[in-house]
């Protein structure tokens, strides 16, 4: 009984760490599913709010851009420039940081083409087996 307390108390401890881990924190900001679809969006420019919309895709409403969009300004990975004009518009790019985690992004999006078909396999093999 004693055992089976300690190892419930160690793995609530575990998922605390895991909470509080800052590479966890990080990979849920950028690895959703609009985030990822974000940044290439962003890669050659600035681009204004509609234009960034139709380049995200079909699926995101308005409200989920700008969410989303504040979310990733809110960590510095994307900048927002707010021109005084009429109309007024708004543009995003790429901060300095963003930039940096995209071409980190780009490597794992490499690794999947490269990797996908492999994986493919091993879970239709798995399917098959079952």
């Amino acid at each position: 009984m004693a055992d089976t307390q300690q190892a419930h108390e160690k793995g609530a401890e575990h998922a605390i760490e895991v909470e509080a881990c800052p590479s966890t924190r990080a990979l849920e900001l950028v690895a959703s599913k609009w985030a990822l679809r974000i940044f290439p969006a962003l890669e050659n420019g600035p681009v204004r709010n509609n234009e960034l919309l139709r380049r995200v895709g079909d699926g995101i409403s308005q409200k989920m851009l700008t969410q989303t969009l504040r979310e990733l300004e809110a960590n510095g990975l994307i900048l927002r420039t707010i021109y005084d004009s009429v109309p007024p518009h708004v543009e995003y790019r790429l901060s300095p940081l963003g930039e940096s985690l995209n071409r980190t992004l780009m490597g794992l999006d490499d690794w999947v083409k490269t990797h996908w078909q492999e994986m493919e396999r091993i879970r239709a093999a798995q399917v098959d087996s079952e």
